[in-house]
């Protein structure tokens, strides 16, 4: 018999195995042994999954960091993207909560509202210009292995870039965070309450307040939009309707069983 017979009555034969099986069973009723043998049979035909390289994941990771920056900076420049979502919100600084109670004390409650809303308006301004710097980062990341972050949790390529640019983000950010603090006015909406402060109160020299505002917006808002860059990478991870190209389709589709 010529091999080209033997191959065809061999995969004609699994076959009446597999509806042999599945008549008994039924699909949801055979055992995973049974499945798990009827897929290796599969696999011996040669009905293997399609291959995935390293340059494709470390491609897909890349994609899904960048889709997730594109939206997280789009939600968190809206107004209110920061100030009325509290997983965002920017409180008063806590190196200045002696301020914040004095202010209280004082009858100054609608002035601290309003600084700590221009606190966050400062960060969904900064966050309109954030995308280019935060993308920059993820086309330089270099990942030797990129298997091992998709076989990871479902924010450690989140947690690689957070790792890989924690130096060098908020040096580049910084900039960009100083001109909203400018246009937003926020130190005018400080002084009122720091000079209330100091006026109520006997200051000495390791009691003066006076914190690094743009410093201080600057590291919540990077932190905010890796909080939203995590969220779009689980959503990616976790369902199908997040893989918007057939390279996450391929790579986040992929199974290692």
């Amino acid at each position: 018999m010529d091999p080209e017979m033997q191959t065809h009555l061999l995969i004609k034969s699994v076959s009446h195995v597999f509806f042999i099986a599945s008549m008994t069973f039924g699909v949801t009723g055979c055992s995973e042994q049974s499945m798990k043998t009827l897929q290796e049979i599969g696999g011996a035909l040669g009905e293997t999954k399609p291959s995935l390289t390293n340059e494709e994941v470390i491609a897909g990771l890349r994609e899904a960091l960048s889709q997730g920056t594109n939206k997280g900076t789009a939600l968190a420049s809206k107004t209110d993207g920061f100030y009325k979502n509290v997983a965002l919100f920017i409180p008063f600084p806590p190196e200045a909560q002696a301020v914040k109670s004095k202010a209280l004390a004082l009858g100054l409650s609608s002035q601290v509202d309003k600084f700590e809303q221009t606190l966050n308006r400062a960060a969904e301004e900064a966050c309109k210009t954030a995308a280019p710097i935060f993308l920059g980062a993820i086309k330089e990341m270099t990942i030797q292995d990129g298997f091992s972050i998709l076989r990871g949790a479902d924010s450690a390529a989140t947690n690689y870039l957070k790792e890989k640019t924690t130096a060098k983000l908020p040096a580049e950010f910084r900039p960009v965070i100083q001109q909203a603090v400018d246009k937003v006015q926020l130190t005018s909406y400080w002084q009122p309450l720091i000079t209330a402060y100091n006026t109520a109160t006997i200051l000495t020299g390791s009691q003066t307040i006076n914190p690094d505002l743009t410093g201080y917006v600057n590291e919540k808002a990077t932190a905010g939009l890796f909080l939203l860059i995590e969220k779009e990478e689980k959503y990616i991870r976790q369902d199908p309707a997040g893989r918007v190209t057939e390279l996450l389709k391929k790579v986040f589709g992929y199974s290692f069983g």
